[in-house]
């Protein structure tokens, strides 16, 4: 009996070497019985085109796309999903009937995580930090969870009105960092890229209190700077990004295999190894 040859998957990026991308979904399909092989790969910056449609010729079944490509990867798709048209990026391709159809499933990933760490987003008033591609595509699946308000704030609060626009719900609003001293929230999210460089982003101390849930897309070994304030500061609940990488990189397996991988021991398993 011969042997079936694995789906091929990739995931495309520059840079790339860190991605734990494939040790994700190589567990994902160990665990489900899924045969397949993911690779990363490393891709020229003026190459993402050819890289891709390469890949599909070489009958590949779908990939994953980091920085800085998630744009291009919206423009190639042939079909979008709404969350990847209002996200303005693609993190998922998927490669079928000879047509490329793209998918974003960063912020399913992080609704998922919030989830699983127990934090009520129904009627819930959130603070969304940062305006960027991040904050963009979280929006539309924290606004399916019927939050009661989410606050979009940013150094330059006219990005922050446009992004609100874009999105047109009524629940949206957005300002500066420095409007935010008075008011009050549920759940804080950086989305801002502060914590990759060190820093913090610039907000008042009378936001954190016990009762804030402080949650940040970035991850590393530690906590990351905004979280290790916010504790100092009072917050009991900080939760760091690794369950939404994990939880994006699920959403996608489930795209693409149409099963639902579990995610808690994988996460685990990351963390242990950052360790």
């Amino acid at each position: 009996m011969t042997q079936q040859t694995p789906d091929q998957y990739r995931v495309f990026g520059n840079p790339i070497e860190h991605s734990r991308s494939p040790d994700i979904h190589h567990i994902f399909a160990e665990k489900s019985q899924q045969s397949i092989d993911y690779q990363k790969q490393l891709v020229d910056i003026e190459d993402f085109s050819n890289a891709v449609s390469g890949f599909i010729h070489q009958g590949g079944k779908g990939a994953n796309v980091t920085v800085p490509f998630k744009e291009q990867a919206l423009i190639i798709a042939d079909e979008l999903t709404e969350r990847a048209s209002l996200a303005g990026a693609v993190n998922t391709l998927s490669f079928r009937e000879g047509k490329i159809f793209g998918d974003n499933t960063d912020g399913e990933g992080l609704v998922q995580d919030l989830i699983a760490n127990n934090v009520i987003l129904k009627q819930s008033r959130i603070l969304l930090l940062g305006a960027g591609g991040a904050a963009r595509g979280v929006l539309l699946p924290l606004l399916a969870q019927t939050p009661h308000s989410i606050v979009v704030a940013n150094r330059t609060v006219s990005k922050a009105e446009i992004l609100c626009q874009h999105f047109a719900d009524k629940r949206l609003s957005a300002c500066g960092f420095q409007d935010l001293e008075q008011q009050q929230f549920d759940v804080i999210i950086n989305a801002t890229s502060a914590s990759l460089s060190g820093s913090l982003p610039p907000i008042p101390i009378s936001l954190i209190s016990q009762n804030v849930v402080c949650y940040d897309m970035v991850y590393g070994k530690d906590l990351t700077p905004f979280l290790r304030w916010a504790k100092e500061n009072g917050a009991i609940k900080v939760i760091d990004g690794l369950g939404m990488l994990v939880g994006q990189a699920a959403v996608s397996f489930e795209v693409w295999r149409g099963i639902a991988p579990e995610v808690r021991s994988v996460i685990d398993s990351l963390r242990a190894s950052l360790k």
